[in-house]
């Protein structure tokens, strides 16, 4: 059964080379289906790949291949929560090493320009614990590009 709300993202032309992507890096991702054009269309012609099915650690997805007209922005980002150093390191570089870029405060763009957030639940409970101990997290974090857990940690216990 097709779900009530789907995330669509709009691609230049690779749409399928993303959703592939995704599905490799990131457990609970798949592509679902891929679809072609029936006729031409302002950025394609008939036959092309128009929109492909994908999922996100079980977030649904629809990839569009809409053409250059829009791009994406930091509006929009996947927010992914890590458990450990080695799985923040593994999907930070699966991005940052594919053609992506690094940004700041655990935040890096893929190559297709989609911004991650690849967050680590040490960070997001120290934020949420308030007073000093989120005060001191916080100042660890912003210098950082991806996220180092023990100076979080260290950081919460000051």
């Amino acid at each position: 059964m097709k779900p009530k709300n789907t995330i669509c993202l709009w691609f230049d032309k690779d749409a399928v080379d993303a959703a592939r992507f995704y599905a490799a890096t990131f457990p609970d991702s798949e592509v679902t289906a891929v679809h072609k054009a029936p006729a031409d269309y302002p950025s394609g012609k008939k036959g092309d790949v128009l929109t492909v099915e994908f999922t996100v650690l079980g977030i649904p997805c629809l990839g569009l291949n809409g053409g250059p007209q829009f791009r994406h922005s930091e509006a929009f980002s996947f927010q992914i929560a890590t458990d450990d150093q080695e799985e923040t390191d593994r999907y930070w570089n699966a991005i940052v090493n594919n053609g992506g870029k690094e940004s700041q405060c655990g935040w890096c763009k893929d190559r297709w320009g989609l911004s991650w957030q690849i967050t680590p639940r040490v960070l997001t409970d120290a934020l949420a614990a308030g007073g000093d101990e989120a005060r001191r997290a916080f100042e660890a974090m912003m210098p950082m590009q991806k996220i180092d857990i023990a100076a979080i940690e260290a950081a919460r216990r000051g």
